[in-house]
């Protein structure tokens, strides 16, 4: 399939050897819980993909990461929906770290670890809502008598939960005048006060180690609290904004890999009509053409409403041609090809997880025709 041999090209430009490296595993030994794919991508130099050049990283563009996605995924699901959670918080931060004076020195010499060192972040904001200061804090936090704070929350699931080498969080405190104020923290996952508990419990993207995450008075030095800044105060909501586009762009990258890998087996055994091989093709390029369509605009500066609404967009529309092309080709592929082997339905049931990634569909649905009439784009 041109469009995966394209993918596969491009991870192969930024991290030679890892599809080589994935393809010689089984699909099925890729998606057990515990399994050493992740130790495969972060020893390939996975981990600074979105890390600028001059920073030790690759230096991938949004068009670039995206079909790195689509590749990766295609191999593993799994390992593409964990580091999907990376790859959004790296984009964020060093977009963070671009702007002068926004990180500290300590911040900025934890975040260069990122490529060289391989480490690996972890997300534990919540996904879905650029309308508000913050995706939904998911820890609190209180002051610490010794300095910094002291945070308590969680997140499930929470990716890369047991490979994570560093937890991002949100957080609100109060600022000089009382009122709350945006902030980030970056917590070593060896921290004392992290533990990880079990909480994924289906058989599709068990790999990805989306268990919990709990944070028990876990203490935050200073050094390592992103805030607002009074001349700025609207900073990481505009940063925030940048990266739930990523976030739609990357994972629904990750599903359409999984698609692929599936109408990739489809097309080389030839089976079914050429006007019904020509259909499933054609619904799955839509969607890939959709957010690559995206990520150029994204390339170009495209920014704030314009690109929300646009990722969106691509996003629901991947959901319904996805659906529908996977549907045929396990058709197409038929009844024996189920049988004989238990990937077809892996990877038909990989895709479906795309539609319950926030915002659903029905609760965007409003904003987007109000964004469509010229209205802002609100969601909520």
């Amino acid at each position: 399939m041109r469009s995966l041999d394209v993918a596969r090209a491009t991870c192969e430009k930024f991290h030679p050897g890892l599809c080589d490296a994935l393809a010689a595993t089984p699909l099925a030994a890729h998606e057990v819980p515990g399994g050493s794919t992740i130790k495969t991508f972060r020893a390939h130099n996975g981990a600074g993909l979105l890390a600028p050049a001059e920073r030790g990283g690759a230096g991938a563009n949004a068009i670039e990461a995206v079909r790195v996605m689509r590749a990766i995924s295609s191999y593993s699901p799994s390992l593409g929906a964990a580091v999907t959670m990376h790859h959004f918080t790296t984009a964020m931060l060093y977009a963070l770290a671009a702007a002068a004076g926004r990180l500290t020195p300590e911040q900025i010499a934890l975040l260069d670890r990122v490529a060289p060192d391989g480490l690996l972040m972890a997300s534990g904001w919540a996904e879905g809502r650029p309308d508000a200061n913050i995706l939904t804090p998911a820890v609190t936090a209180r002051a610490d008598h010794e300095g910094g704070y002291r945070v308590s929350g969680g997140k499930k699931p929470c990716s890369l939960a047991r490979s994570m080498d560093l937890l991002t969080a949100s957080v609100a405190l109060p600022g000089p005048g009382g009122e709350p104020e945006l902030a980030v923290l970056l917590i070593p996952a060896g921290s004392p006060g992290i533990s990880v508990h079990p909480f994924w419990s289906t058989f599709v993207l068990p790999g990805a180690e989306s268990d919990e995450v709990r944070l028990t008075d876990v203490h935050v030095p200073e050094g390592l609290v992103v805030r607002t800044v009074p001349d700025d105060p609207q900073r990481l909501d505009d940063l925030q904004t940048a990266g739930f586009v990523w976030f739609e762009m990357l994972i629904t990258s990750v599903y359409l890999g999984a698609a692929s890998a599936l109408v990739d087996r489809m097309l080389r055994r030839g089976r079914g009509s050429v006007t019904d091989q020509a259909a499933v093709a054609v619904r799955l390029e839509s969607a890939i053409a959709g957010v690559e369509g995206v990520a150029r605009a994204v390339i170009d500066g495209v920014g704030g409403d314009e690109a929300v609404a646009a990722v969106l967009v691509a996003r629901y529309a991947a959901q319904e041609a996805t659906s529908s092309a996977v549907d045929l080709a396990v058709e197409l592929l038929g009844g024996m090809s189920f049988i004989s082997s238990s990937d077809v339905a892996y990877l038909a049931a990989a895709t479906r997880p795309l539609a319950f990634h926030p915002p659903s569909r029905s609760s965007a649905a409003e904003a987007l025709l109000t964004h469509f009439k010229g209205g802002p784009l609100i969601l909520s």
